[in-house]
């Protein structure tokens, strides 16, 4: 190599940059600990400094040193693991938060009985006038009892109320109403599906009160609107639930602007505790109208987007979302499937399950998709598409190789959610498109919903590949975590346990044993880099955060075990001490230090 005194300067300045680090003291040092980086080589350390809300040094205790000053705040992290905060990919944030201020049946399976009890107990205690909506939320449909038992319209009209009631699925994908609230909501029998979405209808003819999916908007557009105050109130459960669990950047799918002015709120006073992203919704109307779409997003992006990442969360406006399908579940049976449901040709004794009619519904075809993504990716925001059944996901990834084709400059990261239900021609286009699969890890074990509600009706190829984390992270997909909160409850460590195990809690075994089936899962490693650098990455954070590397944001959390080392089921009893975003604590459990 020619010296020359440009290499000589640059030497120079160079040392005197690495010089400045050295002899200016952190901020914070955390030291003694297992740092698990999630860096590309998979780095662990002992010690991290932070200045400025941003990481300075990962590396020894002895190397640490150095950055320590007079008013340098040191943890002491007596060998307790320290790692990237969890970036949840997918969520619901003020749907959760509102979830958690109101009546809640808490995923619980009940009977007729107790579903009825649950909620005359709520109007009892609630004052409301007889004009009064209540709003009931986190009803686990799929898991009432006995097997196959449903609610309507007549279950809720059995109360002994005159107001409207409206039941919300912990699916998010249900809506059930009595028959003062279809009254108020002029819902008739004449009253058409409207596009993405169904309405059930009894024999004679009359809605039953199931709305499934964009359906459901039929009743919720008729509930007086939540205030901005009650919003920004939800919008603090949910933060304050969130940094309980570690959780340093979310993801919002389906936003909408009220969710959007909530999270602002909290942000301009000071309060957002973790970093947020929003997908607002385009509804299958307007998917239809792309230019009309992509002004509606660029004015949302204008007025709430707050810029790239810096130390202080902020609000992000750079994402759709868009809506392929339904569920799979028993008795919605909205995903769209390559080949039909397989119904009951015999007994429930004697069950003899055979091919029948329905194979999902399609809510945005071919002609309607490829122009809404290729608009999207020439606008600048990445496509967030929910697709559960193999065909959604399959038309889902065709829209996205065509995106490629018609925007080839383009640098958005497409995601497609869920995927609960792939075909195996399909696992490798994840990868050569790079798209990527956000999945409910908790959804990977056995449980009323993937036992009762979809195994016989799937068919033994089909669950035998349902959840597919391990056979696309095989394929060489980039998988990420998103919780789907609240379609369950917010339980970060769980959803960890089950990517790994594929089993349901201990308490559960003698009911629902064993793994949910042949699919591998993924390995510990693999779990975490879903819930950080994978997660970051197709929130294009990757170069901020989702590792602990010099320069990045200082976004981390402490653990009270190292999931490493500990048996597998316990990782969902890993418990949060500290969370740190941008160098700055919002959360430490009573007793740490």
């Amino acid at each position: 190599m020619k010296i020359t005194r440009l290499t000589i300067l640059l030497a120079l300045v160079l040392a005197g940059c690495s010089s400045h680090d050295d002899v200016n003291p952190a901020d914070a040092v955390y030291r003694n600990g297992y740092i698990a980086t999630m860096d590309a080589n998979d780095t662990v350390g002992q010690a991290v400094a932070v200045r400025q809300g941003r990481i300075v040094y990962v590396g020894s205790d002895a190397g640490v040193a150095a950055l320590i000053g007079p008013a340098t705040q040191v943890t002491d992290l007596n060998g307790r693991m320290l790692m990237p905060g969890l970036i949840d990919a997918h969520m619901h944030p003020l749907s959760g938060g509102a979830n958690l201020r109101t009546c809640n049946l808490d995923y619980a399976g009940l009977t007729t009985q107790e579903f009825q009890s649950r909620i005359q107990a709520c109007l009892d205690a609630d004052s409301g006038s007889d004009d009064s909506w209540l709003v009931v939320n986190n009803w686990y449909r799929q898991a009432m009892l006995p097997k196959g038992t449903d609610a309507d319209r007549k279950t809720l009209d059995a109360l002994n109320t005159k107001r409207p009631v409206v039941v919300n699925s912990s699916d998010g994908h249900t809506v059930l109403a009595n028959s003062r609230a279809l009254q108020l909501a002029s819902i008739t029998a004449a009253t058409p599906n409207p596009l993405g979405g169904s309405i059930a209808h009894d024999a004679s003819g009359a809605p039953t009160g199931i709305f499934e999916d964009e359906a459901g908007l039929l009743i919720n557009n008729a509930v007086p609107a939540a205030t901005a105050k009650d919003d920004v109130a939800s919008a603090q459960a949910a933060l304050d639930a969130m940094r309980k669990q570690g959780v340093t950047t979310f993801f919002a799918a389906a936003s909408g602007e009220a969710e959007l002015a909530a999270f602002t709120s909290v942000q301009k006073s000071g309060s957002l505790s973790a970093r947020g992203f929003f997908a607002p919704l385009i509804s299958a109307d307007m998917a239809g109208v792309p230019d009309k779409a992509i002004a509606w997003l660029q004015d949302l992006a204008k007025r709430y987007d707050q810029g790239q990442p810096a130390v202080a969360p902020a609000i992000a406006v750079r994402h759709a979302k868009l809506f392929m399908d339904g569920v799979v579940q028993a008795p919605a049976f909205t995903a769209s499937l390559l080949q039909p449901y397989l119904v009951n040709g015999g007994t429930e004794k004697d069950p003899h399950y055979v091919p029948g009619m329905n194979a999902g519904q399609l809510y945005l075809p071919p002609e309607v998709l490829h122009p809404m993504l290729a608009a999207l990716a020439k606008a600048g925001f990445n496509p967030h598409i929910h697709a559960i059944g193999d065909r959604a996901v399959r038309q889902s990834l065709d829209a996205v190789s065509a995106m490629r084709a018609q925007a080839p400059g383009s640098t958005v990261r497409p995601a497609i959610a869920h995927v609960e239900v792939t075909d195996p021609a399909d696992y490798a286009r994840f990868a050569a498109l790079d798209a990527t699969p956000v999945m409910s890890f908790q959804w990977a074990k056995p449980a009323p919903d993937s036992i009762e509600a979809a195994r016989d009706f799937l068919g033994p190829d089909r669950f035998a590949r349902m959840e597919p984390e391990g056979a696309l992270q095989a394929a060489s997909a980039r998988v990420a975590f998103g919780s789907d909160w609240p379609v369950d409850p917010l339980n970060e460590w769980f959803a960890l346990k089950v990517g790994v195990t594929r089993t349901n809690d201990p308490a559960q075994w003698d009911k629902y044993p064993g793994k949910l089936n042949a699919d591998a899962g993924l390995t510990r490693k693999q779990t975490l880099r879903a819930a950080t650098v994978n997660a970051a990455y197709t929130l294009n954070l990757d170069k901020d955060a989702g590792s602990l590397e010099v320069g990045k944001l200082a976004d981390m959390i402490i653990l009270d075990r190292n999931v490493f080392t500990i048996d597998a089921e316990q990782i969902a009893n890993t418990k949060v001490l500290r969370t740190i975003v941008g160098g700055k604590v919002v959360y430490q459990a009573d007793g740490f230090k």
